[in-house]
């Protein structure tokens, strides 16, 4: 255990010492220009750490080793894009942490707003899902977003949109990666912006994916805002006669200056073959301010985060989440769990950010309270 500590950390200092090359760092690294193609190399490299108030159980990811803390190299992600020739877009993504493919596919835009994408690509459900990850508001995705959220599949998706709408319709299999997530299916995503100015706007969204569930089994369940952490405190536990999973999503935010507002309510639906259908439903709201007075955009129907005006002093915000998941449904004890997320985060540069959250648990499962308390951390760079 002690090896892997030091190896843990000797990676930990590795993405932290990059900090010395932030003058020579850009967004996007361009390579060459070959058969028409403007290719750039792009990055994205985060560690974490996490501490843990325990309540009940111990949500140490390294069972046993007495420590009440986690230090981990969370993503190590290596990313080719290619722009051209002509209306042609393609990227190759690879997470070298944690050995597995990201977006993997070609995209062709028709003009007046359609498009066609083919390959594996993130499904049109969940706002945050959606966002790119190193403008991630907390260090832990929403417990709704992981547990019904749909990432990247192998698929085929349509697109047709303009600056103030947009809708998406996909038909997907399994993952790319070999042991990934299978179940094939369909998604749909409608988006609306009726207000879309430079610092105001109002976004509403609404999502429906339907997959089949693989092996007839399916598995929902969540750890209490911390990665990191080696136990779910809410779990349906294995459902063996499952047929299908249909998620329906409703999504919201709304802009206004250095404020974001954003809420997401999402409905999983499993429909089984031997036992009454099952219902979860989970959702979150949450509001950041940005202290040094930034904004945000709005493309594609999710929001994109400005950089710093000033990169010496950089990019402060703070934040606020409150959020909710219930597992609970007829004979399934899955539990419930609510969580209140305080963060601060650091964008330093065009390359940098450093997070800061204190996470509050209010979970209970089968009459077992759980209420811990966790402190966590990341340091990012990306190019």
């Amino acid at each position: 255990m002690k090896i892997e500590s030091n190896r843990l950390a000797t990676r930990i200092l590795v993405v932290l010492s990059l900090a010395a090359l932030a003058p020579l760092a850009h967004a996007g690294v361009p390579i060459d220009t070959i058969g028409g193609s403007e290719i750039s190399f792009e990055g994205l490299l985060q560690a974490d750490g996490s501490w843990y108030d325990n309540d009940v159980a111990d949500l140490d990811g390294d069972a046993g080793d007495g420590a009440d803390h986690d230090y981990e190299l969370r993503r190590a992600e290596l990313v080719l894009k290619g722009k051209g020739p002509g209306n042609l877009d393609w990227v190759v993504g690879y997470d070298a942490k944690a050995d597995k493919w990201l977006d993997v596919n070609v995209e062709y835009g028709f003009g007046d707003g359609h498009s066609l994408q083919v390959g594996q690509f993130k499904q049109p459900n969940s706002l945050e899902e959606l966002s790119s990850t190193k403008n991630n508001d907390f260090i832990s995705k929403a417990m709704t977003t992981n547990t019904f959220g749909v990432s990247r599949r192998l698929g085929v998706a349509y697109g047709y949109g303009q600056d103030d709408w947009s809708i998406t319709a996909s038909s997907f299999g399994r993952e790319m990666t070999s042991g990934g997530d299978h179940g094939s299916g369909y998604g749909l995503r409608g988006t609306f912006a009726p207000i879309n100015e430079d610092g105001n706007i109002l976004h509403f969204g609404l999502s429906y994916v339907d997959r089949d569930t693989d092996a007839d089994s399916l598995r929902l369940r969540t750890r209490p805002q911390a990665d990191l952490a080696g136990v779910r405190l809410v779990d349906s536990g294995t459902l063996t006669d499952t047929d299908r999973l249909a998620t329906t999503g409703l999504e919201s935010f709304w802009v206004r200056g250095p404020f974001k507002l954003q809420g997401e309510y999402m409905r999983g639906s499993v429909s089984r073959h031997d036992n009454a259908d099952y219902d979860a439903t989970g959702g979150y709201l949450s509001a950041l301010y940005n202290l040094t007075g930034e904004s945000w955009s709005y493309k594609g129907g999710t929001p994109g985060t400005a950089k710093p005006t000033d990169p010496a002093r950089g990019m402060w915000q703070l934040g606020l989440r409150y959020d909710t998941i219930d597992l609970d449904d007829g004979s399934v004890e899955g539990g419930q769990m609510d969580a209140l997320t305080a963060g601060v985060n650091w964008y330093w540069r065009k390359n940098f950010k450093f997070m800061l959250n204190y996470v509050q648990v209010d979970s209970e499962r089968m009459g077992v309270s759980d209420d811990p308390n966790i402190v966590e951390a990341r340091a990012q760079f990306y190019w």
